[in-house]
């Protein structure tokens, strides 16, 4: 349903299912929205609504339903005049929602219907009271900032310096304070902007719906909503947002009245109780631009006690419905709730665990509803360092302190503009974006940045609830800081230094604090036991094993202690880079002029290569290690041509070799740069070429696996031949493989390894069969050759190319990132299905033959070791019945995330049974 009605619509439908009072209105769907952004490609957009007859006919059909269930009509024409007895007629609010929430990112309008006829017929009547004239001349007020805003393209800061001006010339501090004359001259000054950027307020509330309708679908491609949707990946795939066209209820109506925001539980700690904030006389969207300082939620039991019991009740009514926390905003008018919204709730790490596990206990959700509730992100929070809150006790450099809107340590130079924290980003460096408050133009600086401070704002501002859904540290609401954006410098209550930009800054999300300069960080917080439960509960539930990529000794220690259940992917390449030692015998081996220099060069590299294999080996004991065999381009192990560092190891190289002619190993260094290196001579094909490079790594690897055996240690190596595409170049390698494995255990008991192929090109996943009937004893999906290799891009010159086509909607996602399950994963289901079915032949050959051991059986695991075994979209996916592959293996901080991946491909099963 939020695919077709939008989260917000769906959430609407279902809230008036279970019987809570929702304003009446009706939904216009999502893809709506993809035939509106289709036509104003031609430049139709804005004639879609009007020359689509079926459409308005819905819509007039829409708003009968509205005046009925309301008990009121919508004015139509310009000359609309008020309800009977000097009432105001029934106003309209124009709402997005798309199916994924992008908290501020698209448009609303609010308060349409209203017009100078209605506004003059309803404040002259002799029965409208001074604070009802005051109520009404706000909402005009209001629209003619946003109709103007949204639908015009007025920039909003006309109207938001006609309304300061005002306040200064009144001496008030908030609009609440304006009286009922105020407005009416402030309502003036708005249509003076309209007449001054030469625009039209439409009288008519029937064209000033239509033209709100084609606004809020317009806002789809804004500038802000584009932004989110690229960093935001759950949004890849979208056809659009829904417009919810709604029955207003008004929080600013009188002190009887107010608007807030709520969650069920606080999104912080996860402790269950009510979380939010309200304001008095206000309209929602007061209260999360942070504009006006809000009362607490507590609060609303003495403000409203008889809307706060029904509002309880009605909180837990939906966490019961929708198994979840719930973000509600919610709208008491004249003493009377009504509800306006409600999704689940953003979260931070540590509150995601908690809330999972009360829910368990409490009986309201299964453990794999449980596992479906946790994301990944919410781990990495976590996972992150923070200060020791220790040293901040009574420290002098704590500035300020403002509300912890959101946890976590942020440690950054100061920049004071969301384009500058975006700069910053691109240069590499951490930065803090301080802002008076945020406002949706700001989200590509908030996502750049380390961390976000305001001045104004609330625990449901903007800011607030954007670091939240992200997990950025954020601190709002500090009132003691104040911020010069013309002059880029911020000072504090109290604090005689001037903060200017570039300046150090940290700040601390958990307390609210603001601290002078770089703070030093420490480990992440200890787990409190929710943490490891939730992660029993992911090791339980998933089918799919999660592995490691490891290089180093050290990378294998943290892979394990992050839960591998072995390692995926050793790039032996990357071991010699470790040290000069190393590098020069890579390179002699590289520029080796025969076979003799070469067959040196690797007895130089055989020390090496142990060294790591046996570290590794000791750190995963009892535990699989797969050992890439070399695959990178050999020119990458050189410098740059005609550079001096070339000639230093041209020079160094001959030496070693006894070669006089220094000019000959500049000449093979030249040779060795190929016209598509990532196409040429790697993987196998070195290994075909130069047999001995293969023999002294797969010596390394077993004379380092008898050394950990003979000291007591459990070891399982296997060999994985890299850029195979037929089956001969397997069996080649895997012959040299063996007869290295004969030689080093020859006379002993032999241990027991595994060889198998990395599957990298669509060759070898539509031969997999043949490979395994070649002796494969598993294939590991290399994904990012694979993808490069599919597509044709080069993954290293792509970025460019695939910006155009996410900005066009050629493709939706960075098939880098998240597995291209049409194309690719067609390869993989493929890869896997041939290699399955050549299992089962197998073994029913095996077994009809009378002269082989029944017991033994072919056996061929098949996982994916390329960067996608770290993405959780595509762990769901590889874990999914559609493919069912056995492992993934990605890096070693990733292993906790691709662990909840993975169980979460199987709960969802589960909790749909």
């Amino acid at each position: 349903m939020k695919r077709e009605l939008g989260g917000k619509g769906a959430g609407l439908a279902e809230m008036s299912r279970v019987g809570l009072d929702v304003p009446a209105g009706f939904t216009l769907s999502t893809k709506l929205c993809a035939l509106y952004a289709e036509a104003d490609k031609e430049g139709k957009g804005s004639q879609l609504l009007e020359k689509a007859g079926a459409v308005m006919k819905e819509v007039e059909m829409g708003v009968k339903f509205i005046e009925k269930q309301m008990r009121r009509p919508i004015p139509r024409g310009s000359s609309s005049k008020t309800s009977k007895d000097g009432e105001l007629p029934l106003l309209l609010s124009i709402r997005s929602g798309a199916a994924v929430s992008m908290p501020g990112m698209m448009d609303t309008v609010l308060n349409l219907g209203l017009n100078d006829v209605i506004v003059e017929g309803f404040c002259s009547s002799p029965t409208t009271s001074e604070a009802e004239r005051r109520f009404c001349l706000d909402a005009y007020r209001r629209l003619l900032d946003m109709f103007g805003d949204v639908v015009l393209s007025i920039p909003r800061v006309d109207f938001e310096s006609a309304l300061t001006e005002m306040k200064r010339a009144r001496g008030v501090a908030t609009d609440a304070e304006l009286t009922a004359d105020d407005l009416r001259e402030l309502c003036e000054k708005y249509k003076r902007v309209y007449v001054d950027r030469g625009k039209t307020f439409p009288s008519d509330p029937e064209t000033q719906l239509r033209k709100s309708i084609e606004a809020v679908f317009a806002s789809w491609k804004n500038p802000r909503a584009v932004k989110y949707r690229e960093i935001n990946k759950d949004c890849a795939g979208l056809e659009g947002t829904a417009v919810n066209v709604q029955a207003m209820v008004f929080g600013n109506r009188d002190d009887d009245s107010c608007s807030g925001v709520l969650f069920t539980r606080d999104p912080s700690t996860g402790e269950k109780k009510l979380y939010g904030e309200y304001l008095v006389n206000a309209q929602g969207e007061d209260v999360v631009a942070g504009i006006r300082t809000p009362e607490n939620i507590d609060q609303l039991a003495v403000q409203f006690p008889r809307c706060h019991k029904t509002l309880v009740d009605w909180c837990d009514r939906l966490e019961n419905h929708f198994w979840d926390v719930m973000d509600i905003e919610f709208t008491v008018e004249s003493n009377k709730l009504w509800i306006l919204q409600c999704r689940s709730g953003k979260r931070i790490g540590a509150a995601a665990v908690k809330i999972a596990c009360d829910m368990v206990d409490e009986g309201l959700i299964t453990v794999p509803r449980a596992v479906l509730m946790v994301e990944p992100r919410h781990l990495d929070q976590l996972l992150r360092p923070r200060f020791d809150p220790g040293d901040l006790a009574g420290d002098a450099d704590v500035v300020a302190k403002g509300l912890p809107a959101s946890p976590g340590a942020a440690v950054g130079t100061i920049v004071f503009t969301a384009a500058d924290a975006e700069a910053a980003k691109k240069r590499g460096v951490d930065c803090v974006l301080i802002r008076v408050e945020t406002s949706a133009e700001d989200v590509g600086g908030m996502h750049a940045s380390c961390g976000i401070l305001t001045a104004r704002g609330g625990m449901t501002s903007h800011a607030a609830v954007v670091a939240r859904g992200w997990g950025k540290p954020c601190v709002v609401g500090c009132g003691d800081m104040f911020v010069n954006e013309r002059d880029k410098t911020v000072r504090f209550q109290g604090c005689d230094a001037k903060f200017k930009e570039g300046d150090a800054i940290s700040l601390d999300g958990d307390r609210g604090l603001v601290i002078r300069g770089s703070r030093a960080l420490i480990a992440s917080i200890a787990d409190n036991g929710d943490l490891a439960r939730v992660m029993r509960w992911t090791d339980e539930t998933r089918r799919i094993q999660v592995l490691a990529n490891a290089d180093t000794p050290a990378d294998a220690a943290i892979a394990r202690a992050n839960g591998a259940e072995g390692i995926g992917l050793v790039r032996t390449e990357h071991q010699f880079f470790s040290s000069p030692e190393r590098l020069r015998a890579m390179r002699s081996m590289v520029l080796a002029s025969d076979d003799a220099a070469r067959t040196e060069a690797c007895d130089r590299m055989l020390p090496f290569q142990r060294e790591d294999f046996e570290g590794i080996f000791t750190a995963m004991a009892g535990l699989s290690v797969c050992v890439r065999l070399l695959d990178p381009p050999l020119h990458e192990f050189l410098p740059p041509k005609k550079s001096q560092e070339l000639d230093r190891v041209a020079r160094d190289v001959a030496s070693n070799a006894g070669e006089k002619d220094v000019g000959k190993i500049l000449a093979r260094a030249e040779r060795m740069r190929e016209a598509n290196p990532m196409l040429g001579m790697r993987g196998c094909r070195l290994g075909i070429q130069h047999p001995s490079v293969t023999a002294m790594q797969s010596r390394a690897i077993f004379e380092a696996a008898k050394a950990c055996a003979d000291k007591g240690i459990r070891v399982k190596p296997q060999i994985m031949v890299p850029l195979v595409a037929t089956a001969a170049e397997f069996s080649h390698q895997a012959n040299v493989i063996r007869d290295v494995h004969a030689e080093v255990f020859a006379g002993v008991e032999a241990l027991p390894f595994e060889v198998g192929v990395m599957v990298e090109t669509p060759r070898a996943a539509l031969v997999a069969d043949k490979l395994v009937r070649a002796g494969a004893q598993f294939l590991s999906l290399g994904t990012n050759d694979l993808t490069q290799m599919t597509f044709g891009f080069s993954r290293d010159d792509v970025g460019p190319i695939l910006k155009t086509y996410r900005e066009n909607g050629i493709l939706t996602n960075d098939p880098f990132e998240r597995i291209d399950e049409l194309g690719v994963g067609l390869l993989i289901e493929n890869c896997a299905m041939m290699a399955r079915a050549a299992v089962r032949e197998l073994n029913e050959q095996w077994q009809e033959d009378q002269s082989k051991p029944k017991g033994d059986k072919t056996k061929v695991k098949i996982g994916v070791c390329g960067e996608h075994g770290g993405d959780p979209a595509s762990v769901r996916y590889f874990a999914s019945d559609r493919v069912a592959l056995d492992y993934v293996s990605c890096s070693a901080h990733r292993v906790i995330a691709a662990r909840l991946a993975a169980a979460q491909a199987a709960a969802r099963e589960l909790d749909a049974l």
